[in-house]
């Protein structure tokens, strides 16, 4: 068995701490925590993966076990990561980024992440930007200029282009909104 767990759903800071905090309630030693991937000190019997398995389901989390699962949920992460908790922007294209950080070819990543998931990876990489859009936007933390530099828009014209389209408004409209609709990170 592997000492690496994958976890789908573990999408924030907060996601890794209830981990963490169920890994130590079932006295599971780790080397590491972070999203989407617990490193383990040693190997779990069956019958404490299952029932680290179902303490993570009644959370929210999913212990996957195959390995096309694994791979679609590292890719997930790594853009969940780069987009919502780094904050410096890209300076390569997000295919080279995710050939790089999980030693697959670009086109395999895709097709697999398309025919699994439904869409493509430059889709949930948009769906994911427009979110962190709508976060910068609704505390009022950043201009739309550097919004647009930190999420690699060329412009904010072009920024405001693709928010459009998504949204069906524009961003002006959207900062005047009190409640706007915002979807989770986890997919």
């Amino acid at each position: 068995m592997s000492k690496t767990l994958h976890i789908k759903n573990m999408v924030c800071p907060r996601c890794i701490t209830a981990v963490e905090n169920t890994l130590k309630e079932m006295q599971i030693q780790t080397e590491k925590v972070q999203l989407g991937q617990v490193f383990l000190k040693e190997d779990l019997t069956d019958k404490v993966r299952d029932e680290l398995s179902q303490k993570l389901n009644e959370l929210g989390f999913e212990l996957l076990s195959s390995t096309t699962a694994q791979l679609i949920s590292e890719i997930k992460t790594a853009i969940i990561q780069q987009i919502h908790h780094t904050s410096e922007p890209l300076s390569i294209n997000f295919s080279d980024f995710l050939s790089t950080e999980l030693n697959y070819d670009y086109t395999y990543l895709s097709r697999l992440f398309s025919e699994v998931e439904g869409i493509t990876i430059n889709r949930f990489i948009i769906i994911q930007k427009i979110e962190k859009v709508k976060e910068l936007l609704f505390y009022g933390e950043m201009t739309t200029a550097e919004i647009a530099h930190q999420l690699n828009y060329n412009s904010v014209a072009y920024l405001s282009g693709v928010f459009k389209k998504e949204t069906g408004m524009t961003l002006s409209q959207f900062k005047e909104l009190r409640d706007p609709d915002r979807k989770g990170i986890d997919w």
